[in-house]
C-alpha cells in the first residue's frame, strides 16, 4: 500500500486567530464592564462633593540650563557658522566674516555666575606650523572672542568650561 501524503489545515493559524479573537472579544467585555462598574444608576442620590484647595505651585527648573545664544562678542560682520554645546554647561560658537577671511570663536557658559576656569581656541587643521589663538582665564560669562585668519584653510575649535571640554573641526574655506 502507496502512502499519499494529507495535506493538514493550517491549525496553528487558525489557532492563533481564534486566541486573537477572544483576546479581543474579552477586553472588550471588560472595558464595557468597567465603564458600567463605575457608571451610576440614574435613581441614584448624588454623590456629595468635596471642594479641594488650590495648593501653591512653584515652577520647577530645567534639568540643564538652555543653551546660552551667541553674544555677538565677535562683533559687526560675522556671521555664526557652528556651534558645539560644552556638555550642559555652555557652548562654543565659531563665526565667520567673509570680508576679512577671518573666523572668531567664543565659549558662552549658560548660566553667568561666579568665575570659573574657562577658555577658547582655534588653530588651522593640521596645524601645518601655524600658531592658534587661545584666550583663557576666569570668567564669569564668556571666554574669548579669539580671531583666526583661515581663507582657504580648515580650522579647528577648542572649548572648555569648569573642566568641560568640546571641540570641532571643518569650515574648510
Amino acid at each position: 500500500m502507496q502512502q499519499v501524503p494529507v495535506e493538514h489545515p493550517p491549525w496553528g493559524n487558525v489557532m492563533k486567530l481564534a486566541r486573537r479573537v477572544a483576546t479581543a472579544a474579552a477586553l472588550a467585555t471588560v472595558t464595557v464592564g468597567g465603564v458600567a462598574a463605575f457608571a451610576a444608576p440614574a435613581s441614584a442620590a448624588p454623590l456629595p462633593t468635596t471642594t479641594i484647595a488650590p495648593r501653591a505651585t512653584t515652577a520647577l527648573a530645567p534639568s540643564a540650563a538652555a543653551n546660552a545664544g551667541y553674544n555677538g562678542a565677535c562683533g559687526a560682520g560675522y556671521a555664526v557658522i557652528d556651534s558645539t554645546p560644552v556638555g550642559d554647561v555652555g557652548t562654543v560658537y565659531v563665526t565667520w566674516n567673509a570680508s576679512t577671511g577671518k573666523n572668531c570663536a567664543v565659549t558662552i557658559r549658560n548660566t553667568p555666575g561666579a568665575p570659573v576656569r574657562m577658555a577658547v581656541s582655534l588653530n588651522i587643521d593640521a596645524g601645518r606650523g601655524a600658531p592658534g589663538v587661545v584666550d583663557s582665564g576666569n570668567y564669569r560669562t564668556y571666554a574669548g572672542p579669539v580671531y583666526l585668519t583661515a581663507r582657504g584653510e580648515c580650522i579647528q575649535w577648542n572649548a572648555a568650561i569648569d573642566g568641560v571640554g568640546a571641540n570641532g573641526h571643518g569650515h574648510c574655506g
